[in-house]
């Protein structure tokens, strides 16, 4: 029904209505709490140590700059998702943002690329954090240690995620005081006090490129941001559990591209600079350089500090990425998606969390930790390929905005660019083929298996959900709304009183 006094949006529970759903979930997660969840799954802190010493040894130096190009690019992608989110904030981020743009076979093949990407990247991190574990108690790092520890980091994400949404909002605010603070702080620290190194280093190849052209180096390099900046969906993937989600969720993602961007350039610029054998890493003979910089820097017992917010971090990275998982199931299953789907869109009485979910998003990464301690090989493989299957999920909704776009529509959530949107749709998609491009580069180690298992991973996935869909058809089961941007738009400037002028 139309209202005679025009409003800016609608209401929470009405604006679900319009979408086709029932509110489920406690709108318990503020503005800051939501972008502290996109911000420690984006994760600086773990992001530039991981990447650090690769950067470096490629392009040197200069490898910073990927880190300002990707923010800029990412950014747009997220004003491309707030558009999206701001007119449908539902649970599961990309697959109702692809569904609801395009279809229910594309938001199949989109969400079946993005749930491997996210348990994936879980196990990733669990991995990685149990290194700073086993560092912060003095425990000897073994292909044993490592699992054992692994599988304890994703118990400890699940116990946590199983109390609510308002225990992971606290862990999430606690787990962004410490990335804070273990990248800003210390960069800051490093540039300040420990600088061994001027600002010109930055702009100093360091012969990294030889006797040739300094531009392929430089390309080689980009991993310094590409690994870096993908995260800040998650902000939407709760949507149902945030206060007006509307309006808060674009300004989190905006604000955890931004402020981690900030953070990730202090960080990786302290490293640089406070470095004593700044030529040996880039040289590529120092393959773990940070610990003995902070060592140097901070001391015995500064290093010490420093492990305890990293591992706080990691704890936190974890359990956002185990909850964002968890509601893309959950949003997958709601529309009858995917095997199991009545199983795992209940939602628990109490803490009000899809329980059954969060165990799969717990589980699956639990069983590639096993694989991994079976074979430590194919770590990095596997890592590798959830960066590129998640760029790719996300250009997948970027493509169907532009579609619509050019179908006649005009976003009508309360975040809208107005005359804008379709340029920097445009921009966004441009940017994001670019990055696939430079991701999708194989390496040149001579073995194909090596130099091509980023392609093959990537095959696999793509080729099992596309047998899926058309064996199973689980479109044909689903009758939850698709591809009807227009016309929900035209529905919300009804409703609004703000029809078109």
């Amino acid at each position: 029904m139309s209202s005679n006094t025009p409003r800016e949006h609608l209401a929470d529970n009405e604006h679900l209505s319009v979408l086709g759903y029932e509110g489920e979930f406690d709108r318990s997660m503020s503005l800051w709490a939501n972008f502290a969840l996109g911000f420690t799954y984006l994760s600086p802190l773990v992001g530039v140590y991981s990447l650090f010493a690769v950067a470096l040894s490629t392009g040197g130096p200069p490898s910073i700059w990927w880190i300002v190009i990707v923010a800029c690019g990412q950014l747009l992608v997220s004003l491309v998702f707030g558009e999206v989110v701001s007119q449908y904030p539902i649970h599961g981020g990309i697959y109702p943002w692809a569904r609801r743009l395009w279809g229910r076979r594309y938001a199949w093949m989109a969400a079946w690329v993005y749930i491997w990407a996210m348990i994936v990247t879980i196990t990733s991190v669990a991995e990685f954090g149990a290194g700073f574990v086993a560092s912060l108690f003095g425990i000897e790092l073994t292909a044993n240690s490592t699992l054992v520890i692994s599988l304890g980091l994703l118990l400890l994400a699940l116990l946590i995620n199983f109390t609510g949404t308002k225990w992971l909002a606290r862990i999430a605010r606690l787990g962004l005081f410490a990335e804070l603070i273990g990248v800003i702080g210390v960069g800051l620290y490093l540039l300040i006090f420990q600088r061994h190194h001027g600002f010109g280093v930055f702009f100093d190849t360091m012969g990294t490129a030889g006797d040739g052209s300094y531009v392929p180096v430089f390309l080689a390099s980009a991993i310094a941001g590409l690994f870096l900046f993908y995260g800040f969906e998650a902000c939407g993937d709760v949507a149902e559990e945030v206060s007006d989600p509307a309006r808060r969720i674009p300004r989190a993602m905006m604000m955890t591209i931004v402020v981690g961007a900030v953070s990730a350039l202090f960080s990786f610029a302290g490293y640089v600079l406070a470095a004593p054998n700044l030529e040996a890493i880039v040289a590529g003979e120092e393959g773990d350089p940070i610990p003995a910089i902070l060592e140097a820097s901070l001391g015995t017992v500064g290093a010490k500090i420093f492990l305890v917010i990293a591992v706080l971090a990691f704890i936190s990275c974890v359990l956002s990425l185990q909850a964002a998982a968890s509601r893309l199931l959950f949003s997958f299953a709601r529309d009858g998606m995917i095997p199991g789907h009545r199983w795992l869109s209940k939602v628990t009485e109490g803490s009000r969390v899809p329980a059954n979910a969060l165990i799969v998003a717990c589980t699956v990464p639990a069983l590639i930790c096993v694989l991994i301690w079976l074979n430590d090989g194919i770590l990095v493989a596997v890592t590798s390929f959830a960066i590129l299957g998640i760029y790719l999920a996300f250009q997948m909704v970027v493509l169907a905005a532009l579609r619509q776009r050019f179908k006649g529509w005009r976003p009508a959530g309360p975040f809208s660019l107005g005359a804008l949107g379709a340029v920097v749709n445009i921009v966004a998609l441009a940017y994001g083929v670019f990055a696939m491009v430079l991701l999708a580069v194989p390496g040149s180690s001579g073995s194909f298996v090596s130099d091509y298992i980023v392609h093959i991973g990537l095959v696999v996935v793509l080729a099992t959900g596309l047998l899926y869909l058309f064996i199973a058809r689980p479109d044909r089961k689903s009758t939850a709304p698709q591809g009807d941007a227009v016309a929900v738009a035209e529905e919300i400037r009804t409703r609004t009183g703000q029809h078109r002028v």
